[in-house]
């Protein structure tokens, strides 16, 4: 195997466009495919990505989610709030001790940019990443450390979305 095999690289998958989660669980799904041991933590979602009922399947698919409420930051309490911080500050402890060969933190960049997690540890974790790890970060408007860690960066941008557009609600099997 390569030296670049063995590295591990940082993807940065943000924007305000659909696809940042699609891409990232794709990515985990064909490292799974190739053998692969994929933790998928998910910051700041519930249960109700679709994605993830076919990726548990796998034996080398693990999902970590953080136990806090979910709902839109701006209408959490203060209570929420701090819950929620709290629980993703612990769900980021747990991938610090993953040994897998890829962590999706999928809204983790939300979370930052919510101040719904520790930011310096988050910083720390994207910097001391376990050698070898590849890391994908998902959400919108990343502080620009991100980027410039990024040995990736993607961008979605939104040209038409049919819920501006015409209204159509989020639905299963194709938004989540």
């Amino acid at each position: 195997m390569s030296e670049d095999a063995k590295r591990g690289l940082v993807h940065l998958y943000s924007g305000d466009g659909k696809g940042k989660t699609t891409a990232a669980m794709g990515l985990a799904a064909r490292a799974a495919g190739s053998g692969k041991h994929v933790v998928i933590a998910e910051f700041l979602k519930g249960d109700r990505s679709c994605e993830l009922n076919t990726l548990r399947l796998s034996d080398n698919v693990e999902v970590m989610k953080a136990d806090c409420p979910v709902k839109f930051s701006f209408r959490m309490t203060d209570e929420e709030r701090e819950r929620t911080r709290l629980a993703n500050d612990e769900l980021l402890a747990r991938l610090a001790q993953c040994d897998c060969d890829l962590i999706v933190a999928d809204e983790a960049i939300n979370a930052y940019r919510l101040d719904l997690i520790d930011r310096q540890a988050l910083k720390d974790f994207v910097v001391n990443k376990p050698e070898g790890t590849e890391l994908v970060l998902t959400g919108r408007q990343p502080d620009e450390f991100f980027i410039e860690h990024a040995d990736y960066a993607t961008e979605m941008v939104c040209r038409k979305h049919p819920y501006r557009e015409q209204g159509i609600k989020a639905r299963k099997g194709i938004e989540f």
